[in-house]
């Protein structure tokens, strides 16, 4: 943007204009909002790159009366040195960002300063809803858009006399708030259910339900429908050693899983599973590479066999540390030819930035090697100052180096993987320093000084990422950077600029399937193996990808961290087996 001062000389008669153009552009300083706090939610998320706020909202929490108390802006800016707080000082919004608001639908606003950034604030709120009948079978259907409610029993159950077991449609009541229900759950039990159509016993004669709190009142309508089936295996998803298994059956019934190894031969009892009211489940731990048939049961009833097989077991490439090549100045976590190119490529480092001024932030240790271990090395992780402007965490991930940008660097995540995991084993030490470095804007959500500890930070995440979508080619300030073609690639496609924060990795994004991760806020004097659960949002996506990080300096990618602290990894082990066995 430029700006035109035009200045108009007048007397008795207009004598001429004349104009002065500015050609010096204003300076590019992105504001984004880092943080909202209030009453009764939580911050949940904070996507830089759609610039949206995501506030979980508690259950108890009139969704139509939020109150923020504040909200507070961050900026980012790019090819200047004006002093930040002048910054800050001048941002103006399009509206209050304070008060009560009701947010079923987004706040919007827009940040002015220099440029116009579009936010929103959005809110989520979850609440648990149930309704459950005698004898039912499988799991009740909500509709949430219509407030309708649907539990199955069985074809020749008696519905003119059907008992509610369980019945929450809004929120839970608190010592502030009160939820009633009218008619209530024991009159709602004395009504009739059948169907008022003598010549379709299909149909079912819907009861209706007032659910009031916050001073308003939603109707819901409650059907009780027969329903054939009496057991169905809902779904089968075979992992690498485990199988999660999903079936449906009569409430109060005898319900459970069978399975045989092939397709032939006994059948045998599916241990450990879990019944909740017409639904049952169970973590089947299985062999790799073998095909299994499973059923369901329920009391006398069985489901058609399923057949899957089970997926392979990988490990990570060069997991015990051992394989180290130094070609050039950069000390490379993997064997490379004369000219530094990776012979087996896995891990990479930020070597290839930091050596530029002498310095190799992560380089491999003969001498502090876990005890057990059958190798001779291990991978010291120290963080350092370079050339005295900035930290350098330091760091190991699966991917690459892809370029440095003066004092800056982009770097690709994410190596080919197509198997789940249950989790990731390591063995660790740490030295946590105090942080002696900061460098502006500060992590969302965080009131880092000098002084505070330093956090180290191990994580794993698997995800369906592509070069496409995750691999930019452009530089803070969204100018091209890479000659229009993105810095990640197929192999390695989520690339990391650290002069945008806007790229750096949201474990809370669209396409992670799955995610772990351990900080650590103090020091490990000795070797330690730590265990890192895999949470995964679904047990039937397929990933295409992981990303395995650790850094000295958790904040690292902001610049911030101490200089005195040091982390050591060796022997990565990733784990296939249900959590319960596998810790």
């Amino acid at each position: 943007m430029k700006r035109l001062i035009c200045q108009l000389l007048a007397g008795i008669m207009l004598l001429g204009t004349s104009c002065i153009t500015n050609d010096l552009p204003y300076p590019t300083v992105e504001v984004a909002i880092s943080d909202v706090r209030g009453q009764g939610f939580t911050l949940s998320n904070v996507d830089l790159a759609t610039r949206t706020v995501t506030l979980a909202l508690d259950e108890a929490t009139d969704i139509q009366n939020v109150r923020i108390d504040d909200v507070a802006l961050s900026i980012t800016p790019h090819n200047t040195n004006i002093d930040r707080q002048t910054f800050l000082d001048n941002i103006q919004t399009s509206r209050e960002l304070t008060g009560t608001f009701d947010m079923r639908t987004p706040l919007y606003v827009t940040l002015r300063l220099y440029q116009d950034y579009e936010w929103q604030i959005v809110a989520s709120q979850t609440i648990t809803r149930s309704f459950r009948v005698e004898g039912q079978v499988g799991a009740t259907v909500f509709d949430l858009e219509n407030r309708t409610a649907t539990a199955h029993v069985a074809k020749n159950a008696d519905r003119s006399h059907v008992t509610i077991t369980e019945l929450k449609l809004g929120p839970a009541s608190t010592e502030t708030l009160t939820t009633t229900y009218s008619p209530t759950l024991e009159e709602l039990s004395t009504m009739d259910y059948s169907s008022p159509d003598a010549d379709d016993p299909t149909l079912g004669t819907p009861h209706f339900v007032d659910v009031s709190c916050h001073g308003r009142t939603e109707r819901w309508i409650l059907y009780v429908l027969p329903t054939d089936k009496t057991v169905s295996t809902e779904s089968v998803d075979a992992w690498s050693e485990v199988v999660w298994l999903r079936g449906s059956g009569i409430s109060g019934e005898t319900m459970g899983f069978r399975y045989r190894v092939g397709t032939e031969g006994e059948w045998s009892e599916v241990p450990n599973v879990k019944i909740d009211g017409g639904t049952f489940s169970a973590a089947f731990e299985a062999e790799p590479l073998t095909t299994y048939e499973f059923k369901s049961y329920c009391g006398d009833d069985e489901s058609d066999p399923t057949t899957v097989t089970t997926e392979a077991v990988e490990q990570l490439p060069n997991g015990g540390l051992e394989e180290w090549s130094k070609p050039a100045k950069a000390w490379l976590p993997f064997l490379s030819d004369e000219a530094g190119m990776p012979l087996l490529p896995f891990w990479g480092t930020g070597n290839n930035g930091s050596a530029i001024s002498g310095i190799n932030v992560t380089t491999p240790d003969e001498s502090t090697v876990r005890p057990g271990s059958t190798g001779t090395k291990s991978a010291r992780l120290a963080s350092a100052n370079v050339l005295g402007l900035k930290l350098a965490a330091g760091n190991l991930f699966a991917g690459e180096f892809a370029t440095a940008k003066g004092t800056d660097g982009v770097v690709n995540f994410g190596r080919p993987f197509t198997l789940r995991p249950t989790a990731l084993r390591v063995w660790m030490k740490y030295t946590c320093g105090k942080i002696d470095m900061i460098k502006q804007p500060l992590p969302i959500g965080t009131t880092i000084q000098k002084g505070d500890p330093d956090n180290a930070a191990i994580y794993i995440a698997l995800g369906t990422w592509t070069k496409e979508k995750y691999g930019m080619g452009k530089d803070g300030a969204g100018n091209d950077s890479n000659g229009g073609q993105p810095f990640g690639t197929d192999a390695c496609p989520v690339s990391i600029d650290t002069r945008d924060v806007k790229t750096f990795f949201n474990p809370q994004g669209e396409d992670v399937i799955g995610y772990g991760a351990h900080f650590f806020t103090e020091s490990v004097k000795e070797w330690e193996q730590i265990t890192i659960p895999i949470e995964y949002r679904s047990t039937d996506r397929i990933p295409t990808h992981i990303m395995v990080v650790c850094s000295a300096s958790r904040w690292g990618d902001y610049f911030i961290g101490s200089t005195q602290s040091t982390m050591w990894v060796d022997d990565f082990e990733l784990i296939y087996t249900p959590l319960e066995s596998g810790n």
